[in-house]
């Protein structure tokens, strides 16, 4: 009963907190200083103190900043152009044609953010105008760019991911290597679609491309070679062991620079951008992840994280039902909540659970950030939904149609990742990787 009281006083001070719009950092702070007067005998303010500042010094957590600053410095680069020009001559022959630049794109421009956004917005200005002064259908052009650039939230290196191996403690370049795989598969699956509307809606086919020799596709593709370059250094120096996350995300940093200077669009008013971009960013995510390590402790006090865990395990739910339960959670909460914050706030109850029930953790966090990714394309909160409408003037809910098939193929990629654990588990558990920062 004890449990039960904490629990809706939890939930009505945070929804009271939310709905007065208060900054998710600061509601979730103030539920667990609420939590800590009602249910405890420590002192709050003592515990907020210690609480903040040691879930804000992780080192682990260094990488965040350095990743979103990388992505901010390329997202100011002319790599959109040069991206789509390496891209085209390859994926024109293709059944599905030049659209298949938006599921490439967002693949090996994840590779270098992290951010569904950045993705979003990098891909969407390059492929956006190409494709419509070539004449592909407006609904495949805003669907396939509205589930392709959720591939941010999957590829590494991710800020989500980041994000959860900060809050269990576990090791990111693990959950890095365990997105590999995945991202692939779901990319390949949102091709699929793309082939699919190909060969069912003929009439719907724009004007074929005009033919390029081979020699000319090589050549074109040179513009990919400075993007493949960074990937390989960033992403190939954790998965050999040579960095960790946190030190290959510097040298990612380092490079995005390099790459910039040469291309002769960094300056100062660029560089100024950039770091004050990712330093707001960085600051928003640090500030709910402090509000969430303080609910996590004041939640701990009342017991409640271990009492729900134990409510569900008294169902003697089994795995698969669990991750369908929790599915469906995350995909309601995500529809008013965004991903971080999903995250954030449910895993000190969530973990648990999971690990009761002998899910591994990192699977579970590839799981849940395919659920995420599910959740950023749907309404009334999917934030890719409101890029893009930012970016297309067409109204949300002709946005949200469009995505529909690729919500339809990311719980697919749920089905398949329960069916086929080791997409998430073979690369960690079989390759040499560094330290955990």
């Amino acid at each position: 009963m004890s449990e039960l009281y904490a629990t809706v006083i939890f939930l009505f001070v945070l929804f009271a907190l939310l709905g007065g719009s208060v900054w998710i950092g600061l509601a979730l702070m103030g539920v667990a200083w609420v939590g800590m007067e009602l249910f405890t005998m420590r002192p709050a303010g003592d515990a907020m103190i210690t609480t903040i500042w040691s879930g804000a010094s992780s080192w682990t957590l260094t990488a965040l900043p350095l990743f979103i600053w990388m992505g901010e410095i390329l997202y100011r680069t002319r790599l959109s152009e040069d991206m789509f020009r390496g891209l085209a001559p390859w994926m024109r022959y293709l059944p599905g044609g030049l659209l298949h630049t938006n599921i490439a794109g967002c693949t090996i421009f994840a590779a270098v953010s992290g951010s569904s956004a950045a993705t979003l917005n990098m891909v969407g200005k390059m492929s956006i105008p190409e494709l419509r002064e070539r004449g592909y259908p407006e609904f495949m052009i805003i669907g396939t760019l509205a589930g392709a650039a959720t591939l941010g939230l999957m590829i590494p290196p991710s800020l989500t991911l980041i994000v959860y191996g900060v809050t269990i403690n576990e090791s990111i370049t693990k959950l890095f290597m365990a997105g590999v795989f995945p991202g692939l598969v779901l990319a390949g699956l949102f091709m699929l679609y793309i082939i699919a509307w190909h060969y069912l809606y003929p009439d719907q086919r724009p004007e074929p491309e005009p033919k390029m020799s081979f020699s000319k596709r090589m050549a074109e593709s040179r513009f990919l070679l400075p993007l493949f370059g960074l990937v390989f250094i960033v992403i190939g120096s954790m998965y050999s062991g040579y960095a960790t996350a946190t030190e290959a995300a510097a040298v990612g940093v380092f490079g995005a620079l390099v790459l910039s200077a040469v291309q002769g669009s960094l300056d100062w008013n660029t560089f100024k951008q950039a770091l004050m971009g990712a330093t707001k960013t960085s600051a928003m995510i640090a500030f709910i992840l402090m509000g969430a390590a303080f609910l996590s402790l004041s939640m701990g006090f009342t017991g409640l994280p271990r009492a729900l865990a134990g409510l569900i395990d008294s169902y003697n739910l089994s795995p698969v039902a669990l991750i369908a339960v929790l599915t469906l959670f995350y995909l309601v909460l995500g529809m008013f909540m965004d991903g971080l914050s999903s995250v954030v706030l449910t895993m000190a109850i969530v973990e648990p659970m999971i690990r009761a029930a002998g899910i591994d953790v990192i699977w579970f966090g590839i799981f849940l950030v395919v659920v995420i990714e599910t959740a950023q394309v749907t309404p009334p909160i999917g934030f890719n939904l409101f890029v893009l409408q930012g970016m297309t003037r067409h109204e949300i809910s002709y946005i949200a149609k469009t995505a529909i098939p690729m919500v339809g193929l990311m719980l697919l990629m749920v089905v398949i990742l329960v069916i086929f654990p080791e997409l998430a588990t073979w690369l960690p558990d079989n390759i040499r990787q560094g330290a955990s920062g």
